[in-house]
């Protein structure tokens, strides 16, 4: 089928699109994998909302600005967080079932927030609910067509995006879809890192496409990596929500040692990238492999009642986190930049957008404050299928043809383990030289367009494109850490820009 939109994603930012778009014509979501599978349903903590009595939006500006270390677009943070209310008001009328205490709804706080203004779903199931929520929204609406295990491997271009390439997982063949402009909302990059709390599919798909097909590629450089992930040998690494630590968890190093307070005033509640560095260090001082995190010392009830996934995921690993803490450890959460938008989700090529993690808007800037993700997938979703609009009428594209892509000689597995160890928490330019030197001398001639193939020459392009941009910022900011070049310069108060065939420059 040749639907008018095609959104490429089936999370929180691609539904969110698909239903301001469903009114205008045909649209088609696509997943890789089956719809419920996307970093969204993993989102835990909640989503930041300033609806608090003792908060107001420009307190909610104000700590996201602060967390993005001198880099975010102050524009791009406004309309997030003055959108952010009517967002969920909306998500409410359409059934989205966040708690409450009393019948008001329940605010928590995390890292770097001024207030509390949390709202959480099912305890620790919040981006389960709204992406849910957003699916019925989507399916009760004419238009709108669902695929699942279609993998997209690349983009159509003819004088801008005219379509893509799609993998069918059933069928094993591979089928050109034209649409009138395309939505990039593919997720994140975590699953290019050996350590991770993203799914297998976050392999970070839309930013190669878009990249080989000419789409410019902002602040790469910047991965925030979660200081705490589960640690247990054989477990995957679960996502132990900075939630916990709003909550009174406390971080102990192999010594049982509360070590935070000696690396920053709001200790176990710092920003994620100074927590994650603190751990590593801690771990480095004790020779350990792992922190834990504690919170034995609440009420009976309190930990399963509150946060009911993460206490059964822990307990099936052997954790009763009412009894015991949890080994942790910092992992590859979430990536701030991408395909570089305006503000309505458009890019530098004509009929592509892009939403979500997906995107790079300058909303997060060096360092995504915690719980802004689900808030920018529902805002600038929104705002993106309203963009989208703009081509409803007129000549359809021509078909076009997809851009090659390059096989590699190194494994997913090794793509990964070559990335953790030197595109990492910290950074140094021999370590980028080496991840660079690595990936390229690894390039091949095309490699056959199945899923599989195009995962990893995708992860590879990413990997390289983290590297090289972190080797182009010679300075320390928010999660981008250079061992060689600690501290913050001015001169780099700008976005890194990546495009194919072209050196990484700032503007």
């Amino acid at each position: 089928m040749n639907p008018d939109f095609l959104v490429i994603g089936a999370g929180v930012a691609g539904m969110r699109a698909a239903i301001e778009l469903a009114s205008a014509g045909q649209v088609l979501v696509v997943a890789k994998d089956s719809l419920r599978e996307s970093s969204s349903e993993y989102a835990q903590g909640g989503i930041a909302v300033a609806l608090g009595d003792d908060d107001e939006v420009e307190l909610h500006e104000q700590d996201t600005l602060a967390a993005g270390d001198g880099l975010c677009d102050p524009e791009a943070v406004h309309a997030l967080v003055e959108g952010g209310p009517a967002a969920i008001q909306q998500l409410i009328e359409w059934g989205a079932a966040f708690d409450r205490e009393g019948g008001a709804l329940a605010l928590t706080r995390e890292g770097a927030h001024s207030r509390n203004r949390i709202l959480h779903a099912h305890g620790d199931s919040t981006g389960r609910e709204i992406a849910q929520t957003l699916y019925r929204k989507a399916a009760s609406l004419p238009n709108m067509v669902f695929r699942s295990y279609a993998a997209t491997v690349g983009l159509l271009l003819d004088d801008g995006v005219s379509g893509a390439l799609l993998w069918d997982g059933r069928s094993q063949a591979i089928e050109t879809v034209r649409a009138r402009a395309v939505l990039i909302a593919t997720g994140g990059l975590g699953s290019v890192f050996l350590n991770t709390t993203n799914p297998d599919v976050a392999t970070g798909d839309g930013v190669a496409m878009a990249y080989r097909a000419g789409a410019e590629i902002g602040d790469l450089e910047f991965v925030q990596f979660h200081p705490t992930a589960l640690h247990v040998e054989g477990a995957p690494r679960f996502l132990v929500s900075e939630a916990l630590r709003g909550e009174g968890a406390r971080l102990l190093n192999a010594r049982g040692e509360r070590f935070m307070e000696r690396y920053h005033p709001l200790a176990e509640l710092a920003p994620r990238d100074v927590v994650a560095r603190a751990i590593v260090a801690e771990m480095a001082r004790t020779g350990a492999g792992s922190v834990v995190l504690d919170l034995s010392h609440r009420e009976p009830g309190f930990v399963p009642g509150r946060f009911p996934r993460i206490y059964q995921t822990c307990l099936r690993y052997g954790i009763d986190l009412e009894r015991q803490p949890a080994p942790v450890a910092p992992a590859a959460h979430y990536a701030m930049g991408g395909i570089t938008t305006d503000l309505e989700g458009r890019t530098s090529l004509p009929r592509l957008y892009a939403a979500g993690e997906a995107a790079s808007t300058g909303v997060h800037g060096a360092n995504r404050l915690a719980s802004n993700s689900l808030l920018e997938g529902v805002v600038f979703g929104a705002r993106a299928g309203r963009a989208m609009l703009e081509w409803t009428a007129g000549d359809w594209p021509a078909p076009g043809a997809a851009p090659p892509f390059h096989g590699s000689a190194l494994t997913a597995g090794e793509i990964r383990a070559l990335a953790w160890e030197h595109c990492g928490i910290i950074r140094d330019a021999a370590g980028l030289q080496t991840a660079c030197r690595l990936l390229e001398e690894a390039a091949r001639p095309p490699a056959e367009t199945l899923r599989q193939s195009a995962e990893v020459a995708n992860m590879s392009e990413v990997a390289l494109l983290i590297a090289r941009s972190a080797l182009a910022r010679k300075e320390s900011r928010g999660a981008h850490f250079r061992s060689d070049f600690p501290r913050k310069e001015a001169a780099l108060a700008r976005h890194s820009v990546a495009r194919e065939g072209s050196d990484v420059t700032f503007r």
